[in-house]
């Protein structure tokens, strides 16, 4: 028996395409952080057909024609302590905490001003007017001593991003330290725990670039 609406089926393709390379400098909303880079795939969408036999639709339903929903580009330095990641919405990138703070500190390293600075140009570049920065760690230590910490650092690249930010007065700031939540890697070995700790910095980009 036919139903009584016919069912509309979207086939959408999710192209990611993930780039390794050396020194170039890594999402955050509403407010998700990011999630890490997924494998190294690259295709265009695929070409369905209505008539295929594993195909199964629902009597009267048609087919969508196939669109690629996501861009999405990393680039990561050899070390993996810089990581920028670029959708067609937003660029976001994310430092790893050994590099612009001495251990279980939230004072910036005499370096990191030069590092952050890099990311101020690209918000100035894209025009962006909501910045997040938001920090993060491993899972040793407490909790809540992870969420000061986090926070802590996600305040102090705030305010080193506005010393590089002439427009900074019209920027709002989400300003946010998640402690060992919303982890990249498994906090099972010292090199995971390295990649946890970090602060990300996520802007929207502006539709020219």
């Amino acid at each position: 028996m036919r139903p009584p609406h016919a069912r509309h089926l979207s086939v959408a393709a999710l192209t990611t395409a993930l780039l390794l390379t050396t020194p170039t400098l890594a999402h955050a909303d509403g407010p998700t952080p990011s999630t890490p880079p997924g494998g190294t795939t690259s295709s265009p969408a695929p070409t369905i057909s209505p008539t295929a036999p594993n195909l199964k639709l629902g009597d009267g339903a048609t087919l969508a024609p196939s669109r690629i929903i996501d861009i999405k580009s990393v680039v990561e330095d050899l070390g993996g302590e810089e990581r920028r990641s670029d959708t067609p919405s937003d660029t976001t990138f994310a430092l790893q905490a050994e590099v612009l703070f001495p251990k279980n500190s939230a004072k910036l390293n005499p370096a990191a001003a030069a590092r952050i600075k890099d990311i101020a140009t690209e918000i100035g570049a894209q025009h962006a007017t909501n910045v997040r920065v938001f920090g993060f760690t491993d899972d040793l230590g407490s909790y809540e001593h992870g969420k000061v910490l986090s926070k802590q650092r996600a305040d102090a690249v705030q305010q080193e991003l506005t010393k590089s930010l002439p427009g900074a007065s019209s920027i709002t700031f989400q300003i946010r330290g998640y402690s060992e939540d919303y982890p990249i890697a498994s906090n099972a070995t010292e090199e995971g725990r390295k990649k946890n700790r970090r602060v990300e910095v996520s802007f929207p980009r502006t539709a020219s670039n």
